[in-house]
């Protein structure tokens, strides 16, 4: 699968500004510094597609990317402290908007930073996913940041902290070495795939 060409197309900062949903779209969620761009950016051979900010909780928008054949979707951060309650209400209310309308979701991809447990709207979050029943995986990033023994180790952890949900498939995957981009891409392009037919 290549993601050369994808291109950015609009962002949309309320939920009343969502384009229609023409194409299959894949969708990148997680908290805020969890390595979200980087993801994006080295699936689609790209340095600076998704904007990669210094300082977390900067995406306030849903940011649309396409080849036309389909949309990589980028939901906003959640769980940047430092953000004012009416900020977070409204990624809240963009969010939530944008899952609420008929959509063509072929996957989700949720974004866990392997180094730490699972933050509890990281488990909303998957809970949600599971309860709607949207295809998904866990991509699990950051783990250039810890050695083979520590990363088992987390591994290990995960599975237990991850526990009870049924759909659930993980993807180590470093931004640094681009370790787990292919297993990612398959993936995705699988879900495509099934989802056209």
């Amino acid at each position: 699968m290549n993601l050369n060409k994808i291109d950015f197309k609009f962002a949309a900062g309320t939920s009343s500004q969502l384009p229609q949903s023409t194409l299959p779209e894949v969708v990148f969620s997680g908290r805020s510094n969890v390595g979200k761009s980087s993801l994006i950016n080295k699936l689609c051979n790209r340095k600076a597609l998704a904007r990669v900010s210094a300082s977390p909780g900067k995406t306030a928008t849903i940011n649309f990317f396409s080849d036309d054949e389909f949309y990589l979707v980028d939901l906003p951060g959640y769980g940047y402290a430092k953000v004012s309650h009416s900020e977070k209400k409204r990624w809240a209310e963009l969010v939530e908007g944008y899952f609420a309308q008929t959509r063509s979701i072929a996957l989700v991809v949720q974004i866990i930073d392997t180094r730490h447990k699972p933050s509890q709207q990281d488990m909303q979050m998957l809970s949600f996913l599971e309860q709607s029943g949207l295809p998904y995986i866990t991509v699990l990033t950051k783990k250039d940041k810890l050695n083979k023994t520590q990363l088992a180790a987390r591994l290990s952890e995960l599975e237990e902290e991850l526990d009870g949900l049924q759909h659930n498939k993980l993807f180590p995957f470093s931004a640094l070495s681009g370790e787990g981009k292919d297993e990612i891409l398959e993936y995705i392009q699988t879900v495509l795939n099934e989802f056209e037919n």
